[in-house]
């Protein structure tokens, strides 16, 4: 499980590599756990593919505009405007 935490700055980049990386370590710690930990290691293997698929849509992650000063542009609009994830913010 520390290596879930060890890994998380990777779900938070916003870099395309970092995103794929992470999706690549999360899913072989899911693969790597007992069954009984199976289900709980592929939730946060699905969390880094959401986080990836983000970054890979807009390239940033949109939510985060806001607190850093950065203008949504319109297809970013209409996604925070929908039911995309705000991950606390």
């Amino acid at each position: 499980i520390q290596r879930v935490f060890f890994f998380m700055p990777l779900q938070h980049a916003e870099s395309a590599g970092g995103q794929e990386k992470s999706v690549r370590i999360y899913t072989a710690l899911a693969e790597g756990v007992s069954p009984t930990l199976r289900e709980t290691f592929l939730t946060f293997a699905s969390f880094a593919e959401l986080h990836r698929d983000i970054v890979a849509r807009f390239g940033r992650f949109p939510h985060r505009n806001r607190y850093l000063g950065r203008a949504n542009t319109p297809e970013e609009e209409e996604y925070l405007a929908g039911d995309a994830p705000s991950f606390g913010q």
